[in-house]
């Protein structure tokens, strides 16, 4: 009996000499797995935390680094109107940006399952995400351009609007001087002095752009037609020189098309359209006696699109931008947690009769809800660190109303009038906006590692 409690002592002592071998193997792991992890904490420490913690120090000092002014930068952080402007541009970028990628990466990743090019669209959408943020700004600086023969997104609009909306005629045209017709407001022109029928009027008109006489014949002079008022629109200018004034001479060009009105009273009582040698005739039981006015509209200038880069679209334009970019991503990460939800449950509703919408909002979304946090949260963080789309794609002109907080972070660190204590305040401030988002995540991975 004692032999074995003995060999059962003994053997307790040799198992427990066995787990104290396994805990020394097992420390000896630890200090390894220290020794290997060193590198990455040197490097993160360097990199990571002695900014982080000198940007809190320097933030409380003032632009010199030499005054000690506490919480002065954080104040005037709060109290500067183009950091506000920053700060409220950035509550919109957070807002919009990550949602309008995060739904249309969504409804990509969705319908492609049902197209049978699904993979190609899906590469053609992803394939933004190749180019750098500096490529994509200079991209789309150019789309962008107000000039319709240059950026894109006019030419497309000018497009659109001149489908349903006739261009001027004469954009910019005007009156020679002294030629009998006097400015009347809204950019119309009115004859100082009523016509009578029998006698023709003139009508010459100069600063008509070389583009708008295309094919234009020579001008004729109206002749008088019984019952009507009759008269002649033209370019009073003789290329080479040697025409004279308010004359139609044999090579100068007629306007036509452009709309003539007889006004009585401060109404239109006719009107008529200059013919292709620009001749025009109106009743004369309705025009004799009247004015006639050129109307605005034939001189307008041509329509020149949108000012997407202008102060009140700038931010809106660059969201669109970084949509452009980053909806492929959300897609593409959608689409992988998509093919992990069970068709079984798809088609058990769409069986119990269930339409597509229902399927997609009370089946599909909720199933991928993980996924589509994840995307949204990643989206947040990338987009609180904005800046080269901003910088690239703002022009002057309008960067105070395209101001985010990290492009204001680099101004006031590195721009014209330097001052490293209130950048350093914008640091800290940008960080702790970060932090709740990071916590989320984290959160979220914690509960992903447990299931």
């Amino acid at each position: 009996m004692s032999d074995v409690q003995v060999s059962g002592a003994g053997g307790r002592r040799r198992r427990s000499a066995g787990g104290g071998g396994r805990g020394r193997v097992r420390g000896g792991r630890r200090w390894l797995a220290g020794v290997f992890l060193l590198p990455a904490l040197v490097l993160l420490g360097a990199l990571v935390g002695y900014p982080i913690v000198f940007s809190v120090v320097r933030s409380l000092f003032d632009a010199s680094g030499d005054g000690f002014v506490g919480l002065d930068n954080y104040g005037a952080m709060f109290s500067d109107e183009g950091i506000r402007t920053a700060l409220r541009n950035n509550v919109i970028w957070v807002v919009v940006a990550p949602t309008v990628s995060t739904v249309l990466g969504l409804v990509f990743a969705v319908l492609t399952e049902r197209i049978r090019w699904g993979t190609a669209f899906k590469l053609v959408v992803f394939m933004p995400m190749a180019i750098s943020m500096l490529a994509a700004g200079i991209i789309f600086r150019l789309v962008y351009d107000q000039a319709p023969e240059r950026g894109v997104a006019n030419a497309v609009w000018v497009g659109v609007h001149d489908t349903f909306a006739d261009p001027a005629p004469f954009p910019g045209a005007k009156p020679r001087p002294r030629a009998g017709l006097e400015a009347s407001g809204g950019g119309s022109f009115t004859t100082g002095s009523a016509v009578r029928a029998g006698s023709p009027v003139l009508l010459p008109l100069v600063a008509v752009q070389p583009d708008d006489l295309r094919g234009a014949r020579a001008a004729a002079a109206a002749r008088p037609q019984p019952g009507k008022v009759t008269g002649t629109a033209w370019l009073d200018f003789t290329r080479g020189g040697g025409g004279r004034p308010k004359v139609i001479d044999g090579n100068e060009k007629a306007l036509a098309g452009l709309r003539i009105e007889a006004v009585r009273g401060g109404r239109v009582v006719a009107s008529a359209t200059t013919t292709a040698d620009g001749s025009f005739a109106l009743p004369a039981g309705r025009a004799d006696g009247a004015r006639l006015r050129l109307p605005a509209a034939n001189f307008a200038e041509a329509y020149r699109g949108v000012d997407w880069l202008g102060p009140a679209l700038v931010t809106p334009a660059i969201i669109g931008s970084y949509v452009w970019m980053w909806a492929g991503f959300a897609m593409v990460l959608i689409a992988a947690g998509l093919a992990g939800v069970p068709r079984e449950l798809l088609e058990a509703a769409r069986v119990d009769g269930a339409g597509e919408w229902q399927v997609f909002r009370r089946i599909t979304v909720p199933l991928l809800a993980p996924v589509l946090v994840v995307v949204l949260v990643t989206l947040m963080i990338n987009v609180l660190k904005i800046f080269d789309l901003v910088y690239i794609i703002a022009p002057g002109s309008s960067i105070r109303s395209a101001n985010v907080l990290a492009l204001q972070l680099f101004q006031s660190s590195f721009g014209t009038d330097v001052d490293e204590g209130l950048g350093s305040a914008i640091a800290v401030f940008l960080l702790l906006l970060v932090l709740p988002v990071m916590y989320v995540n984290l959160r979220r991975l914690r509960k992903e590692r447990r299931r």
